[in-house]
């Protein structure tokens, strides 16, 4: 798997065990398999977008700040935009909002 799975993996165990939840706990809260959870925490499989919101709201959190809080690998293979992108003038064509 990539390390962008394996990172947000990590980082969804990280934020479970902060709130001192198991597995089982997450997963309820999520509609999940606790056995998912797992797989999803050790990075074995790529959650879809509707799972990662999923687990992001079952910890109380935004898809995207469930992704700008997990730590994003560096180097030409991060694609993920800086919050920059986003706060660009609006009037401006090359806007990436206007894309």
């Amino acid at each position: 798997m990539t390390t962008l799975v394996h990172r947000i993996g990590r980082h969804v165990r990280a934020l479970r065990e902060a709130r001192q939840w198991s597995q089982e706990q997450l997963a309820e809260r999520a509609g999940l398999n606790r056995s998912y959870i797992g797989e999803v925490e050790r990075g074995t499989v790529i959650a879809s977008v509707v799972t990662v919101d999923k687990i992001a709201q079952a910890l109380d959190l935004s898809l995207s700040e469930l992704l700008r809080l997990a730590p994003l690998p560096s180097g030409p293979s991060s694609w993920v935009a800086s919050p920059q992108t986003f706060a660009s003038d609006p009037t401006d064509a090359e806007s990436p909002t206007h894309l």
